[in-house]
């Protein structure tokens, strides 16, 4: 009798054994295909930006800096890395396009030009879309990252050698600011 006991036990702990693995590779291939689809979203972003920095170009030639600063971030965001690396270059890809964008606003010309606006809605969607994919992303790392982290998942994570995943998290601390805003009262 003690011996059919013991057989239960195991086989059941057999089974949460086999369950617990494969919930554990369903959620790293859930933060794998996560990663894969920011990946997509900022390689969109940056086949648009080539022809964005051409047509400012046009208008705006004496941004050289600029417009070096954006191709080196660029070739920053192909080459790939580490999630927290992507991230960063990403956050700085946003904030050098903001100020693409900001001189764009110095000419009247440019924000008419049709290809300019096309470009600039293009960007616009893939932004979008770079969000979804960031949520989507972190939300599948908090899944595997608790796994990893609760008890007894934490057991067989350990000895099958699962690591945590980073999220991918805007790294400058200023855009984390709620923005202050104050109303002048008019007299």
């Amino acid at each position: 009798m003690l011996g059919y006991i013991l057989l239960a036990v195991l086989v059941i702990a057999g089974i949460y054994l086999i369950y617990a693995y494969n919930a554990l590779v369903k959620n790293k291939n859930l933060v794998a295909e996560g990663w894969s689809g920011i990946d997509v979203q900022l390689r969109r972003r940056a086949d648009l930006i080539p022809n964005l920095v051409e047509t400012v170009k046009g208008y705006a030639a004496h941004e050289d800096k600029l417009f070096r600063d954006i191709a080196d971030l660029r070739a920053k965001s192909i080459s790939g890395g580490t999630v927290t690396e992507q991230s960063q270059v990403s956050q700085a890809m946003t904030g050098m396009l903001g100020r693409l964008f900001a001189i764009a606003e110095a000419y009247p010309e440019l924000k008419a030009d049709a290809n300019f606006r096309d470009l600039q809605e293009k960007l616009a969607g893939v932004e979008d879309e770079i969000q979804l994919s960031r949520r989507y992303y972190n939300g599948a790392v908090r899944n595997f990252n608790t796994m990893i982290e609760s008890f007894p998942t934490n057991i067989i994570s350990g000895f099958f050698r699962f690591t945590k995943a980073d999220f991918f998290e805007i790294g400058d601390q200023a855009a984390r600011q709620v923005p202050k805003v104050e109303f002048n009262k008019a007299s």
